[in-house]
Parts: structure tokens; sequence; C-alpha cells
């Protein structure tokens, strides 16, 4: 199933074309059970960069249709072969099942390099939610047992903190701005379902807030949008990066909700920006 997207103009000005792409599933085996992967490839007929996409959801729900605007507009964008992922959901599968499934298809994306057309030098990812939570995992896994190479991760409203002790110091907009916005109750839903354990909730690859061993980790764009409510923990993670090294972006939205975030246009653009920088084998 080939796609492409349309010249645009803004202020009489032209701009860039992305490039048509190619859309085909995958199954690979997951930690717990198969998953599905949906594939998003260039159509240019050279080495592209690739990635994975990892969607929102609250670890309980989300799905590869749900992702498909992100993933379809990142890879036309950068170019890149964009992966994304149709990891396991909680409360059926627990941690660490997603970030299993998540490391499971960054090893399997590296070793199809060659036969998916894949530039040589590492895979990004980029992750929303739930899916920015599971991307973090990713990072520190690549990071600990090696595999593969993660080059750059692009988090979006990523939900980091299962103690949620981040969130209520700070101070966000009204309840109007944050009516499509989760709330506290969400996230502590959410967490029980990924993490039934309290123990679970102190480890480093659950709790990204709480480790000591940032150095190492990918450079990284950390997006919030403004009156969301994870905002507060995803600024207070990119300190944690800078502050052990890591080459770390902030970019913050005012005026839009926490779910509109991979939907967003000028994120969106962000975040291809960042990784036609940062991935090897990117062109502008």
């Amino acid at each position: 199933m080939g796609r492409s997207s349309k010249t645009q103009r803004s202020g009489g000005e032209r701009v860039a074309t992305p490039c048509p792409f190619a859309v085909d599933d995958r199954t690979i085996a997951g930690h717990a059970q198969d998953i599905r992967l949906r594939l998003y490839r260039p159509l240019i007929g050279l080495a592209v960069p690739a990635l994975l996409y990892l969607h929102g959801g609250g670890f309980t729900s989300g799905s590869l249709e749900e992702a498909e605007e992100a993933a379809s507009a990142i890879a036309a964008a950068v170019p890149a072969l964009v992966v994304s992922v149709g990891y396991s959901l909680a409360p059926a599968h627990p941690f660490p099942t997603a970030a299993q499934d998540a490391y499971r298809a960054a090893v399997w994306t590296a070793d199809a390099g060659r036969d998916l057309g894949i530039a040589r030098g590492g895979l990004g990812v980029v992750g929303h939610d739930a899916g920015g939570h599971v991307a973090t995992s990713l990072t520190f896994l690549a990071r600990d047992l090696g595999g593969v190479t993660i080059a750059a991760q692009a988090l979006l409203g990523p939900m980091l903190d299962p103690s949620l002790t981040r969130a209520s110091r700070g101070s966000v907009g009204d309840a109007r701005s944050m009516l499509f916005d989760p709330t506290m109750a969400d996230c502590a839903r959410c967490y029980r379902a990924y993490l039934p354990e309290a123990a679970q909730r102190l480890h480093p690859y659950a709790a990204p807030l709480e480790s000591c061993r940032l150095g190492g980790l990918p450079p990284a764009l950390i997006v919030t949008a403004q009156d969301d409510l994870l905002r507060i923990e995803a600024e207070h993670y990119a300190a944690g990066l800078i502050a052990a090294g890591v080459p770390t972006e902030v970019t913050r939205f005012p005026a839009i909700s926490h779910d509109a975030l991979p939907g967003h246009q000028p994120a969106l653009q962000a975040v291809a920006d960042f990784l036609r920088r940062r991935l090897p084998g990117a062109r502008a």
C-alpha cells in the first residue's frame, strides 16, 4: 500500500514535500506473545534512518491504527523507516512486557537493516504518553544489554513518574484547559495496571526519574504541552539528562492538550527536525 503527501505552501513559499512511503505489517515474537509491527517505508531508493514509534494510551489502550497519523507523518517528514510497535497492554501484560516488546522490536529492526534499506549507526525512538515511558525503558535496556544502538529519543508528553509526586508539586492550567488531559486519578489507575507490585515502581526501568544512572543514554528531545499535568515530570527528566551529560532539548507548546501532542503539526515538525539532526543517514 503506497501513500504520499502533497506539497504545502506557507506565506507563498514552497516547503519541502514529504516523500511517498509504503505501509506493511509484520508479526514478531514478543516478550509474552506475538506482537504486530507496522512499517512505514519511504520510497526514495536510498538508505534511510530507522526509528520505532510507541503509541500512547496509558499502558492499557492504544493501537497501531491510533498511531497512524504520527507514525506516517514522521516517516514522510524525516524521511525515515518508522516501525510502529503494537506492544502488549496491561493489565493482562504488566511490566516489563511493553519495554521488552519494544526492545525485541528494536533488535528485529536492526537485524533486518540490510533488507529494509536502513542506514547504519543506530535507531531512533519516539513515544507519546505511556509510549514515552516505554521508549525511555528501551533506551535503558539498549544501553545495559546491548544488541541494538539507540541514537536518539523523542518523548512527547511522556509518563515517567509512577510516584506522581512531581506532578502534584507543579502548577498547571485551569480545569477547562485540562479537560482532555489526564488527571492524577487517571495516571494512578494506569500505573496500577502496568506496575501492580509496589516494588516495581522503584525499578530504574519503570521509574526513570529515580534512576541515578542516566549517563550514556541517547540525545533527547522532550516535547510538552504547557498545561499538561505530565509536563513537570517530563521537564524534570530533561533536567536529569542534562545533568548527566546527555544532549537534551526541551520544546513546550502552549494552548494544546496532552492528547493532541501526537497530532500537533508543530510538535511533529520539531520531532522530525530533531531526528534529521541526530539520526545516522538522515538527509536535509
